[in-house]
């Protein structure tokens, strides 16, 4: 497949060690492909243990000079990185909806996204504040200070290849630590394309290294090597907790954004056509794919009819088609396995007595389309109450009062997002309080931003990206007790 760019150099297809770009020791490569087409975009480098060992050997050695360089210093480079995204989005996101399949107006979102947390880390980079303590006895002073955790191991998902490794390196330089990332390889162009950026914003080499390729190897050398003090994941809880458990022998700190399986509750109260318009966002951004995405839309029985016409009358008008098609709304999925999961899902239901309001099958556009989905008179005993969805199929569900709605959504081992719509002051701050999540949106279907600290609880995982918290994984805090001192 033959991408036109403004600036062609920024396809690339090797691995990104040391500020050079490498072919794997044994010149093995893998295909990416377009999921909207099928094509294939190009190959590239098939990176295992040895090119992981090497990129933590660079890691490890550039941050003696990283981590002692000033925090105006590191602020300054990643500023210049983020100005370097900026005139290049429109090439990035060309890049992202080629190998992601989501449209190109939401693939430039990400591209502003992303960019979004460089330059907050930027910022935040020259704002790592110690302490001074009261002292126990008169000759000592206290003490804490900050200092880089190590060499970070960055682990993201196909669904936001850009976003995702975006906010999980720049907390990380900021704090003064460098990176070894490993992209999915379904979406490793993105990653790349942000390392030939960062090498021409002159950040330094070995700062910045990323290899793609066998998972399994890559990830058995981050967890296993000793070198990588912390591991950053972005994908599903299953694998969390096998990466968790694999980085407990050299007790690495670990910071885990899982899955999710998101209520969306819908308040008799609540303004119909802006809970309407938040569900679609909330629902279909990514075509579904989102760790956040409403799984579960809860609706109170008094409106439950006139939510469900508006709403699956909205949903008819969404527009599928190929990411680079002018007026798409919602792309493929990223490949035809992912696409006969979510299938599955809506015939479990259909099966089990749920009604189709909209959509429900696979579109004729390709094997990776797949229409968008309403469904109705939905229960507990199918399998997308209680597992998470990640393509574009809205369940609706009934309810009668408050205490169920907040029975209901809490009633998951999963705990990342959830969003509610109620103009009741009352209701928004019980409610707020009562949902198990990390996030909650209030009379929003759009809440992730570089200011707010994004991550989950219970199985949903641990740490917060993003925010003035976001750096706080990234730093060890170091006390100094200074004795000996004279009045």
């Amino acid at each position: 497949m033959s991408l036109k760019l403004s600036d062609p150099s920024l396809l690339v297809s090797q691995a990104y060690i040391n500020d050079r770009w490498v072919h794997a020791d044994s010149s093995d490569t893998f295909e990416v492909l377009n999921p909207a087409t099928g094509e294939i975009i190009t190959r590239v480098a098939k990176c295992g243990a040895d090119e992981t060992r090497a990129a933590i050997e660079a890691a490890e050695l550039a941050m003696l000079h990283w981590r002692d360089k000033t925090a105006l210093e590191r602020s300054s480079l990643l500023r210049r990185w983020f100005d370097l995204i900026q005139e290049a989005k429109g090439d990035l996101a060309k890049i992202l909806t080629a190998e992601q399949g989501k449209p190109l107006k939401e693939a430039q979102g990400e591209i502003d996204y992303g960019a979004g947390y460089i330059e907050w880390f930027a910022d935040e980079a020259k704002r790592i504040y110690g302490d001074t303590i009261p002292a126990p006895a008169s000759d000592k002073r206290i003490v804490t200070i900050k200092q880089p955790v190590g060499v970070v191991a960055c682990i993201t998902p196909w669904n936001f290849p850009n976003a995702m490794l975006a906010r999980k390196i720049a907390p990380a330089l900021a704090a003064g630590c460098t990176v070894v990332c490993k992209p999915a390889t379904e979406t490793p162009l993105s990653a790349l394309a942000l390392g030939v950026l960062a090498e021409r914003a002159g950040i330094p080499p070995g700062v910045i290294n990323i290899v793609c390729g066998a998972t399994r190897e890559i990830g058995a050398e981050l967890t296993g090597n000793p070198a990588v003090r912390k591991l950053t994941f972005t994908g599903s809880t299953a694998v969390g907790k096998k990466l968790v458990a694999d980085c407990s022998a050299t007790m690495k700190r670990t910071s885990m954004e899982l899955g999710g399986n998101a209520a969306f509750i819908v308040f008799d109260d609540a303004h119909l056509d802006d809970a309407v318009a938040g569900a679609v966002a909330a629902k279909f951004r990514n075509t579904g794919q989102s760790c956040i995405a409403a799984n579960r839309i809860l609706v109170q029985s008094g409106i439950y009819d006139a939510f469900a016409e508006k709403f699956t009358s909205a949903v008819r008008e969404l527009v599928l088609a190929g990411g680079m098609t002018e007026g798409a709304d919602l792309g493929p999925l990223v490949n035809e396995g992912a696409a006969d999961g979510v299938l599955d899902f809506v015939r479990d239901a259909i099966d089990k007595g749920a009604s189709v309001l909209a959509g429900g099958g696979r579109s004729p556009l390709g094997p990776c389309f797949v229409e968008p989905t309403v469904l109705a008179d939905v229960g507990e005993g199918m399998r997308l109450y209680h597992e998470e969805i990640f393509g574009p199929v809205a369940p609706l569900y009934r309810f009668e009062t408050e205490d169920e709605a907040i029975q209901r959504a809490n009633d998951t081992p999963f705990g990342l997002a959830n969003y509610f719509y109620s103009r009741d002051m009352g209701r928004i701050w019980r409610v707020g309080e009562a949902l198990e999540s990390g996030l909650v949106g209030v009379n929003a279907g759009g809440i992730s931003n570089p200011m707010a600290p994004f991550g989950g609880v219970k199985e949903s995982g641990h740490g917060r990206e993003g925010s003035r918290y976001g750096l706080d994984d990234y730093l060890d805090i170091k006390y100094l007790c200074l004795g000996g001192i004279d009045r």
